[in-house]
Formats: C-alpha cells, structure tokens, sequence
C-alpha cells in the first residue's frame, strides 16, 4: 500500500517563507526613539524645567550676597549654576525614569522592538537632554547680568549643554538601571543632583583638598570649567578645547556604561 504522499507545495512554501525584518540601523532608532520620549515627556518636563531654571537663578540670587561681582567666583558661580540645570534634568530626572522603567517591567517593551540598545539610552538621554537648553540659557544670561560678565561668548553654551548633557544623561541612566530598587534610583538621581550643585557652582579654590579631587571626578565639572573660562577678559581657548574633549570622552564612557547596564537589565 503506497504511503502518504508529501505535499511538496507546501514543503516549497515552507522553504520561500518571508524572513524575519533586519533590526532597525542604529541612527533611524536613534531618531525614532529620540522623536518618541521628546512627544512623551515635553508635558511633564516642563513644569520640571521651570523648576530646574528657577532653583538655579534663586542659587545665584543667594551667592549674590557673598560674591562679589566680576570677580572669578562669580565666574564659578555662573556657569555651575548654568550646568545645574542640565544636571537636574539628565541626572536626577533620567535616573528617576530608567528606574521606574525597570521596576513596572517597561525594559521588556523596548527588549522586543528590533531597535539596538545604544538607540534606546541614546535616545532617551537626548530627548531629556534636549530640555535643558532653554533653561540654561536663561540662567545663565540671568547670571551675567546679576554678576555684571560679559554675554559675549554665551554661544559657547551650544557646545557645552551638550557636552555636558550628554556625561550626565549617561550616568543618571546608568545609575536608574542599576540601581536594585525605583526608591534607590530616587536617591542616587537626588544625590548626583546635590552633588552637581555642592562642586559645581561653589568656587574651586575655596575647597578642600579632598573635596576639590572629588570635584575632578564629576563629569559636568569639565563643562563648568570650559563655560567659566569664557569669561575672562582674554579667554584661553586651548584650555576650553580641553576641557569640553575631557567632556566629550567622559561622556562617551558614561553612555557606554548606561548601554551596559541596559543590556543587564533587560536581559533579567
């Protein structure tokens, strides 16, 4: 008795059957990623910004009193109350969503889109950082005019915020998708914060020794460094330069963790 006989149409179908689609390129992610946390977050951001902007205008407001203007701690003053803004909104604020992503189980929407992760934290840290700009133009034109510096070379700030932006997005993300608890990543977001302002906006020279090392290891440190340095009356370019490629490479190392920490995470 002859046996069963194979459909070969089928086994033909089975073979020419439609292969899965390419993973997304790194930057059509990046955009796509970037355009949707942009759309998401500019209604609960902003109210934030303003936040951010007006604690760092009441700082300079405060250190007014002690500082006098012109004078190179107003320098400091200035462009570490600029940074803070940006450190409000890539740090503490990042930190805050990467864990609050992790512990109501939104990593696992992201692990299944085929986007690369680099995209993904990239992505999410340009669109945060992408709300600091209006802020820290405000604050810090606010600044030279309340400590009588010149406006002259704001445009540095193009360089700077994201710079600076970019160092600090990667480490608030970093420390959100590490952290074990949301309420952990709360306070490591709330102390890099408080960190940004307690080594960056007060002058250099008026710290401690062992203070003024720790000030080395922050990474906007080098973004105040530059801004502040733009105010002197002939300003040394090479050493801005300097100070934003530390910057820069600072930044990349953050990011480079933040994607790690990302790959951990959504692989648990």
């Amino acid at each position: 008795m002859p046996g069963p006989r194979l459909d070969h149409d089928d086994g033909e179908a089975a073979d020419h059957a439609a292969p899965l689609a390419p993973r997304a390129g790194l930057l059509p992610a990046l955009g796509a990623v970037y355009r949707a946390q942009l759309s998401r977050a500019k209604v609960a951001r902003i109210p934030l910004l303003f936040v951010a902007t007006f604690q760092s205008v009441g700082i300079m407001v405060l250190m007014r009193g002690v500082v006098g203007a012109g004078s190179e701690a107003a320098r400091a003053v200035v462009s570490g109350s600029s940074v803070l803004v940006v450190a409000f909104v890539a740090l503490n604020l990042l930190a805050q969503y990467f864990g609050q992503l992790r512990a109501s189980g939104g990593l696992d929407h992201y692990a299944t889109l085929p986007v690369p992760p680099a995209s993904v934290v990239l992505g999410a840290a340009a669109a945060y950082a992408s709300f600091t700009v209006p802020g820290t133009l405000v604050t810090a034109g606010v600044g030279c005019l309340l400590f009588h510096l010149p406006l002259g070379n704001l445009w540095v700030l193009a360089a700077v915020v994201p710079l600076a932006g970019a160092a600090l997005s990667g480490l608030g993300a970093a420390l959100g998708l590490l952290a074990p608890r949301q309420e952990l990543a709360t306070l490591a977001g709330q102390l890099g914060m408080s960190a940004a302002l307690l080594l960056g906006v007060l002058p250099a020279d008026h710290m401690p020794s062992p203070v003024a090392y720790a000030r080395d290891l922050l990474p906007s440190t080098y973004g105040v460094e530059a801004f502040a340095r733009t105010f002197a009356a002939a300003p040394d370019w090479f050493a801005v330069l300097g100070d934003l490629a530390v910057c820069a490479a600072v930044g990349m190392a953050s990011l480079a963790l933040a994607t790690w920490a990302y790959r951990r995470a959504a692989c648990r």
